[in-house]
């Protein structure tokens, strides 16, 4: 068993230029933080696993194929692998904690 708290995840990910900080890695699951500043650009692109975001803080919307949703604290989007998607219209700073299965390559 592995065990974490979020406010503690958010203490320990590394600052700066990183964007991504995967904490739990297991053949069938990844989980990590993503985090976005408001009007930034959302660089990703499609990914080969399926893809659960859970948005802990911070406004904005997510484009998935031609469908956009608007996102907030306690969303949940799951997006299927291979689909193209990417977080706009940042309005407030996103933390956001993304769960991929199997394990996201890399």
């Amino acid at each position: 068993m592995q065990a974490f708290e979020i406010p503690n995840l958010l203490e320990s990910a590394p600052g700066g230029a990183v964007r991504y900080y995967e904490f739990l890695r297991v053949p069938q699951l990844s989980l990590g933080l993503y985090g976005l500043k408001a009007g930034e650009l959302d660089p990703q692109s499609p990914h080969h696993q399926d893809e659960v975001y859970y948005i802990i803080a911070g406004r904005g919307k997510l484009r998935v194929n031609d469908h956009i949703q608007e996102v907030s604290p306690g969303s949940i989007v799951y997006v299927e692998a291979h689909a193209p998607h990417r977080f706009v219209e940042i309005e407030e700073d996103l933390e956001v904690l993304v769960f991929f299965a199997p394990a996201e390559a890399g």
